[in-house]
């Protein structure tokens, strides 16, 4: 039977510990809402916390507490603002190291080492981890062309915790993919803001196609490290969770808000969820 890389299953360094905490987070988030409404009770904090943009509209009425901390949705661009700069930064830190023998920063390499860096021999990770790298830089630039050529945001909000996580997590996954890595050496016009049902390719299937392709591109990622690196299966697991519960508050929001809306389009996993 293959090994995870050659390191033992049950090594549990803090990156793994936290995108387990964040996994295991998410599933209970999901199965809560899965639960029929009324066996447990309500709790507008909870529902403000897990919802943003257009799913806070299905939720229990706000109180002034929660609309005090929102932020609007429009600042999902500085999330991929970080992301290019932070995660440039790294990949031309690796890059660097891979080809012109230059060491890490010493602050780089003590914040891996105290993350867990990978416990791997062989120059194939490293080289994987910089292909990974790529992707996410590229599809960080992607994102943050699109929220400021292509996106279209109205007044939606998000909560301030979930804007600060944002800003976190790209700089988490960046150094995630770097941990793999030894250390022993190495414009359209606007028309309305209205919600419409979109049709068509994906959209047949389910409702947020979206959140699919983004949990594809990080299998994508994890195929790239050779589909036995339990870290980076660790991240997928928790995007799983994350883009299933975005997607199935998204598919409450469509379902009660067009009468007409296709009754076999799944949330998230075509014909399963």
């Amino acid at each position: 039977m293959a090994t995870w890389a050659g390191t033992e299953v049950s090594a549990l360094n803090p990156l793994r510990a936290f995108w387990l905490t964040l996994a295991a987070t998410f599933l209970l988030t999901l199965l809560l809402q899965l639960v029929p409404p009324g066996l447990l009770p309500g709790c507008a904090f909870f529902q403000d916390l897990i919802r943003y943009g257009k799913t806070k509209e299905g939720a229990p009425p706000r109180p002034a507490a929660c609309r005090a901390f929102d932020v609007p949705k429009r600042y999902f661009s500085h999330f991929y603002i970080i992301s290019v700069l932070w995660n440039g930064f790294l990949l031309w830190s690796l890059t660097h190291s891979l080809f012109m023998g230059a060491p890490f920063p010493h602050w780089l390499h003590g914040l891996l080492r105290i993350l867990g860096t990978a416990q791997f021999r062989g120059g194939e990770l490293a080289l994987s981890a910089f292909l990974v790298l790529v992707f996410l830089w590229l599809h960080s630039l992607r994102r943050l062309f699109e929220c400021v050529y292509v996106s279209v945001f109205s007044n939606a909000v998000i909560h301030a915790v979930q804007y600060c996580f944002g800003l976190v997590y790209y700089v988490l996954v960046g150094l995630t993919v770097l941990s793999q890595v030894p250390l022993d050496g190495r414009n359209g016009v606007v028309i309305h803001c209205n919600h419409r049902i979109p049709f068509g390719d994906w959209f047949e299937y389910v409702s947020s196609p979206n959140y699919l392709a983004e949990l594809l591109i990080y299998i994508s990622m994890a195929v790239t490290f050779g589909f036995y690196n339990l870290t980076w299966w660790l991240v997928v697991t928790y995007v799983f969770f994350n883009q299933a519960l975005s997607a199935f508050l998204s598919h409450k929001f469509y379902k009660s808000k067009f009468i007409s809306y296709p009754k076999h389009r799944k949330a998230f996993l075509p014909f399963l969820f």
